[in-house]
């Protein structure tokens, strides 16, 4: 039965149904032809998949993302990024690889990222030379970090549904966000420098100085959130509050570029993001419960520990499925799809759940990128209206390098855990 289960959900989830009605509609065959019991369990169940209190943390952050996005936080980091890594080679490339590394900071979605950043610089490339497929691809590949980078949504469900704490999940995204962005930016250099994408300006401690007392309120952002939480001022659903309120008053009292006018339009596009989140989670509450209800975590998990598998084995196969499931599905649909299936065979090899979620949240990311259908993709193809192939062939480099640091973070445990450990 649960072969069949499963391979309803993939049947449904490849002839284009979206992932939330796929994971609901294979769990309501079960009830039905199975279980024997009424339908109205499923819509109960994803209703308490998402009662918690620590999910408001998602609405607000999404409005924070919004109201500092509108408010001219964008251009305000990508004119920082541009003073400090405009003159190198590929100086644009370059640009779009820090600048995303900053959005991170605010937006917590790889998509929002990829749209914040593709929308500002891809058309100012091309004006500057290079190819746009290219450009295409460079911010497509600087969306990863948007998940990885706190705050993190998918760190927030992580931490919900595997009981971590979601402060330490943050700090811990720190390090890795960054190697992926600096890993980026030298793909960025040897391909500009190949094709002769020279930089812009000139590097002065000035110029950098200009645009970070610019930039300085979009800045504090990430200061905010993880000082606050480690502070013990509040709590990361505060916190995500505390941002969304932050990011209000910025763009109307500081830049002044947001305008009352804006918010509802605004308000109601966070709105909707939030609920299609929230669907998708709820609906992969019930499709675990129907999971646990056919005990296939308890039998995997007996059949890993029963052959004995060692840790570095057990991680190679996990980075393997969640950049699969990268692909497929929503990262956070991932994460409460497969958590608890590989959670536990992970504490039971002794592997730290701190650890083992960052991981998890940076296959995720890269997945957004890999073909066929990594999310990232599909929004720099929307907004640039380059065929999706085309944009696979040349967001490749970044892939290969992204799968390196992947591997260096599953065998360097200390690269992700050194902040979380300092911090206790």
């Amino acid at each position: 039965m649960g072969f069949i289960f499963i391979g309803i959900f993939l049947l449904l989830t490849l002839i284009g149904v979206p992932v939330a009605f796929s994971l609901c509609l294979s769990v309501a065959w079960v009830v039905v032809t199975n279980l024997h019991s009424p339908l109205v369990m499923i819509p109960q169940i994803l209703t308490t998949g998402i009662d918690s209190f620590s999910f408001m943390a998602v609405p607000f952050f999404m409005l924070a993302g919004s109201f500092m996005s509108a408010g001219g936080v964008t251009k305000r980091l990508v004119s920082f990024a541009q003073s400090m890594v405009g003159s190198l080679w590929g100086g644009l490339a370059q640009v779009v690889c820090v600048a995303g590394m900053f959005f991170a900071a605010i937006s917590g979605s790889s998509a929002a990222t990829t749209a914040a950043i593709g929308s500002t610089m891809i058309d100012e490339m091309e004006k500057k030379g290079y190819k746009r497929d290219f450009a295409a691809a460079t911010v497509a590949a600087a969306g990863t970090v948007g998940i990885v980078i706190p705050p993190s949504i998918t760190m927030v469900v992580y931490g919900v549904i595997a009981g971590v704490s979601i402060g330490d999940l943050f700090v811990g995204g720190f390090a890795p966000g960054i190697l992926m962005g600096l890993s980026m930016m030298l793909v960025a250099y040897f391909i500009s420098r190949k094709n002769g994408w020279k930089g812009e300006g000139k590097f002065t401690v000035k110029s950098v100085a200009v645009a970070f007392k610019d930039s300085f309120f979009a800045l504090l952002t990430p200061v905010i959130i993880i000082g606050g939480i480690y502070g013990g001022i509040f709590t990361p659903t505060e916190a995500a509050a505390v941002a969304a309120v932050y990011g209000l008053v910025v763009g109307l009292f500081v830049y002044k570029e947001l305008k009352v006018k804006d918010l509802p339009e605004l308000i109601f596009k966070a709105v909707i993001s939030t609920v299609i989140i929230m669907f998708i989670v709820g609906a992969s509450s019930v499709f675990g419960w129907m999971l646990t209800n056919l005990r296939i975590p308890q039998q995997l998990a007996q059949a890993v520990m029963s052959a004995t598998m060692p840790p570095a084995l057990f991680l190679l196969i996990v980075n393997v499925l969640f950049l699969i499931a990268g692909t497929m599905v929503n990262a956070s649909a991932a994460i409460v799809i497969l958590g608890p299936i590989v959670l536990p065979i992970a504490l039971g090899l002794g592997i730290n759940p701190v650890f083992f979620g960052v991981l998890m949240v940076v296959n995720l990311a890269i997945g957004c990128i890999t073909p066929p259908v990594g999310l990232d993709l599909f929004v720099a193809s929307a907004i640039t209206k380059i065929p999706i192939e085309q944009l696979i062939r040349r967001v490749m480099p970044y892939l290969l390098v992204l799968l390196v640091d992947l591997m260096i973070l599953t065998y360097i445990p200390q690269i992700i855990m050194f902040l979380p450990n300092l911090l206790h």
